[in-house]
């Protein structure tokens, strides 16, 4: 499983990387940079309301962004998603960063919860294996249930919307995640229906950034994060994986120093957020990334502030693989 870091988090936690204070060396500036970000308070979300109905309504999701209640941050942002016209950057992150928390926080609930049970099971006491998967499953339909509501937004109120390659990516991606997340705890006919859309989805995305979006670009290195996280985790691909990832990291590479202040620390924290993932998926004693995972290591995926939200999810009793932040 992985978890999640946001681009909100992760510049939050590092307002030292930019282009003035970077060091000029591509390697020492990547090896500078930490693997995992931190939640911190993001006291510069609250800016001045604006007058609209809309902008009242992502006022208002900021504020639940404070306080930390993701459940209404949902709701407002959904209201702005179906208001009509396409969503602002600051308002797609927004959506990102609280569909992200919420479904984060249940993906840790169900990774704890497994955990638990496997061990009662091999312990052999029925009684509590029958109560611990009762609560387990209790979990995966939320899980569920807001996997499904964050599709229902994109098909029918964002992506036939999107204009630009930037929210396409953006959009595509985001379903992608979804798609995931079911397929992590789907078994049989469901859990290859979501893989199949997660695959479909990913590679949409991958279609329009690879035309769109420059090999240094926040979204683009994102959406290989995860797409590769994709295809350890779910479709047990290593080398499929490693590829995507290594590939992502080195086109970004050969770029590096084109990159412009405002992406500069965004696209280098996604790149050492790849960097990592590699490591671990070839740094076990059989040398492939199967055998990493049989380590209990996990990938590192993109998150919101998401904070994915905040910090890297903590998953149960184990690190997991990273994944790219909300934002991204």
């Amino acid at each position: 499983m992985s978890t999640d870091v946001s681009l909100e988090m992760l510049r939050a936690s590092h307002p030292a990387h930019s282009p003035a204070a970077a060091p000029h060396d591509k390697t020492s500036m990547l090896m500078s940079l930490p693997s995992t970000a931190r939640k911190v308070s993001s006291s510069n979300l609250l800016l001045s309301p604006r007058s609209n109905l809309d902008d009242s309504k992502t006022f208002l999701a900021r504020l639940c962004e404070q306080a930390e209640r993701y459940d209404e941050m949902v709701s407002y942002m959904k209201e702005v998603a179906n208001i009509g016209g396409e969503l602002t950057v600051d308002e797609r992150n927004l959506l990102s960063v609280a569909y992200k928390n919420v479904v984060g926080t249940r993906r840790a609930s169900w990774r704890i919860i497994s955990s638990i049970e496997q061990k009662e099971e091999s312990k052999g006491t029925d009684k509590h294996v029958s109560t611990i998967r009762d609560y387990r499953q209790k979990i995966e339909s939320e899980l569920e249930k807001v996997c499904q509501d964050v599709l229902d937004v994109l098909d029918q109120a964002l992506i036939p919307k999107a204009e630009s390659g930037e929210s396409k990516v953006f959009y595509h991606k985001m379903k992608g995640d979804y798609h995931r997340y079911l397929a992590e705890f789907a078994s049989g006919e469901k859990r290859k229906t979501a893989a199949t859309a997660a695959h479909e989805a990913y590679k949409n995305a991958t279609d329009v950034a690879q035309t769109e979006l420059t090999p240094t670009h926040p979204i683009r290195l994102g959406l290989a994060l995860n797409f590769s996280v994709f295809y350890y985790e779910i479709l047990n691909s290593p080398d499929r994986a490693c590829h995507l990832a290594k590939q992502a990291f080195d086109d970004a590479i050969a770029e590096l120093d084109s990159l412009s202040e405002e992406s500069y620390r965004d696209s280098t924290l996604i790149m050492q957020l790849l960097r990592d993932n590699l490591t671990l998926w070839t740094s076990s004693d059989g040398g492939d990334g199967e055998a990493a995972g049989a380590s209990g290591e996990a990938a590192k995926e993109e998150k919101p502030a998401e904070g994915a939200a905040a910090s890297a999810e903590p998953a149960a009793a184990e690190s997991k693989p990273a994944e790219a932040p909300a934002a991204s």
